[in-house]
């Protein structure tokens, strides 16, 4: 009866009940997964006609397959011409955003690194290489490409679940198919290994990876270290999480207190209602 008397509590009540869970932004998930990262040119050059068809094949095959698989290694080209080359997403990637990301490396390859006869870039979210059949091969373990930040932790302790969280990384990623998400007391960790490397190999290389961010970064709060092979980013938040980490790590505190605090305030709102309800109900009995 009270609602009916009072449309305009109810339209109130409908219309906060949507913004209660809609008005408190969400994480961004679509993002900064083509961030540029880093580059490798080699500083030898093709001039053949040859390279440069089989380069656009590569390119090609490789952006095809994108939209379907999360990594994908393939050769064109013949004898001398012959080019090898991959590309690989991070593995919290849809389909569609894999497809997105790698489609954007082969212009952005040839723009960074010409007609360099071997080429990595590496975005946030996928990387791609390629080399010239004969280009010398490098070790796994290599380190391509490593940044801390200037932030250093403050107090006692950081290094200490930094250390337990790279444990915890370290066994997990070569059981769980060569890409792991793990946090340990506000320290969020990912890595990840090149899709061909076997366990033992990718538990290997994860651990190199872990001892030359221990060694690079220090107290940093935040660092990725890039191996030829795999990779491994991590983040302290000592004050919890407020949005989507660069490495794609946290990404679902965001969301959990956007529909706490919007479920909250709606419950709020709904109590007033009701008590105003309540009010106008009692006056009428009054009379």
């Amino acid at each position: 009866m009270g609602f009916i008397r009072n449309p305009f509590c109810l339209l109130s009540f409908t219309l906060f009940i949507f913004a209660g869970f809609g008005f408190f932004p969400s994480v961004k998930t679509a993002t900064d997964s083509y961030n540029f990262v880093y580059k490798g040119c080699s500083s030898q050059s093709f001039s053949d006609s040859s390279y440069s068809q089989a380069l656009s094949s590569l390119f090609a095959s490789l952006t095809a397959q994108a939209a379907q698989v999360a990594f994908y290694k393939t050769s064109t080209g013949g004898g001398q011409a012959t080019i090898s080359g991959l590309f690989q997403c991070r593995g919290d990637l849809s389909n569609r955003a894999c497809y997105s990301c790698v489609s954007k490396l082969p212009d952005m390859t040839r723009r960074l690194c010409g007609n360099s006869v071997a080429a990595r870039v590496q975005l946030y979210g996928c990387y791609m290489l390629y080399q010239i059949s004969g280009f010398p091969e490098i070790s796994g373990v290599e380190m391509l490409y490593k940044t801390c930040s200037t932030s250093q932790a403050s107090g006692n302790g950081f290094a200490q679940r930094r250390d337990t969280a790279f444990s915890v990384l370290e066994s997990g990623v070569a059981n769980n198919k060569g890409f792991y998400t793990t946090s340990y007391q506000s320290v969020y960790m990912l890595a990840q290994c090149e899709g061909d490397l076997g366990t033992s190999d990718c538990g290997q290389c994860v651990k190199t990876a872990v001892q030359k961010a221990q060694v690079e970064c220090g107290s940093a709060i935040s660092g990725q270290v890039y191996l030829h092979r795999c990779f491994i980013s991590y983040s302290y938040y000592p004050n919890g999480i407020t949005r989507k980490s660069s490495s794609g790590i946290g990404q679902n505190a965001g969301k959990t207190v956007a529909i706490v605090v919007g479920g909250a305030a709606a419950l709020g709102f709904v109590v007033i209602c009701l008590m105003f309800l309540r009010s106008l109900m009692k006056k009428h009995e009054d009379y």
